[in-house]
């Protein structure tokens, strides 16, 4: 696990985040920072609010205290297409692509904002229109091309085998030019041979794109593998923050988490 080299600030910050739902607090003075190519961890038993977090993360929650800032740009009242236009990225932890689109097409729909032709151009293929979709494609192969998935550009996504399918989601959200990167268990349902795939993947995309992420995952030993700092939070509270040998000791965090079973996420 590489060393990352401390900014003087974080790409991503939460500041005094929570959310409440009636008199529920789900989530409660959550504060975290994330740096340019860093790879954090955030687990908890289930139930937790890991999956609200990620959710006030993206704008599908909005908060009711607190701030979510990235690149020193306040995102609090923007909608979800507005985080992923100023650079958050997510996955699902059920995989969402278009299953009977191509797998290359996959790809192509998050250039959406690099599209520099109108609907008169794409009416009559315009030669500007033909320039931008050769770029676009170029583009979307290069994305596939790392991640072993060219061979399959033709293909229906849901043809590609589950592991397949989880990089491809990968691959577009890289599309997207994306500063901060947010996987929701992606190892879920994965075969250890898929799982270690996902692993270089997930190398792959820190080290060449020096993007930040945030994991959330059940299985503790990729957590432990691929995490230099883990945030651990129970009742939407955080209880313990450290290195992986640190969390994997803290007596808080293996009564809280460590012992208990897996089960569906929050």
């Amino acid at each position: 696990m590489s060393e990352v080299k401390r900014e003087d600030s974080p790409i991503l910050e939460t500041r005094g985040l929570g959310i409440s739902f009636g008199g529920l607090k789900a989530v409660q003075d959550f504060n975290i920072r994330l740096y340019k190519g860093e790879l954090a961890g955030l687990i908890g038993p289930n139930g937790a609010g890991k999956t609200t977090v990620f959710n006030l993360l993206t704008g599908v929650y909005m908060p009711t205290e607190g701030s979510v800032i990235l690149d020193g740009r306040v995102l609090n009242g923007k909608k979800t297409h507005q985080f992923v236009a100023a650079g958050i990225a997510r996955t699902f932890q059920n995989i969402r692509l278009f299953k009977q689109m191509s797998v290359i097409d996959n790809v192509k729909t998050a250039f959406s904002k690099d599209i520099k032709y109108g609907m008169g151009a794409a009416l009559f293929r315009t030669p500007g229109y033909w320039r931008t979709e050769a770029e676009l494609e170029r583009r979307a192969l290069e994305l596939l091309e790392i991640f072993n998935l060219r061979e399959y550009a033709d293909a229906l996504a849901s043809s590609l085998p589950y592991g397949q399918q989880r990089k491809l989601e990968i691959a577009r959200a890289l599309a997207t030019d994306m500063k901060v990167l947010l996987l929701d268990e992606p190892a879920a349902g994965m075969n250890p041979t898929e799982t270690a795939e996902l692993v270089e993947c997930i190398s792959i995309v820190r080290e060449r794109f020096g993007i930040a992420i945030l994991l959330i995952e059940h299985d503790m030993s990729l957590v432990m593998k691929l995490c230099e700092r883990i945030t651990v939070i129970d009742y939407g509270q955080t209880i313990a923050e450290g290195g992986p040998e640190e969390i994997a000791n803290n007596p808080r965090v293996v009564a809280a988490y460590l012992g208990e079973e897996d089960g569906e996420e929050d």
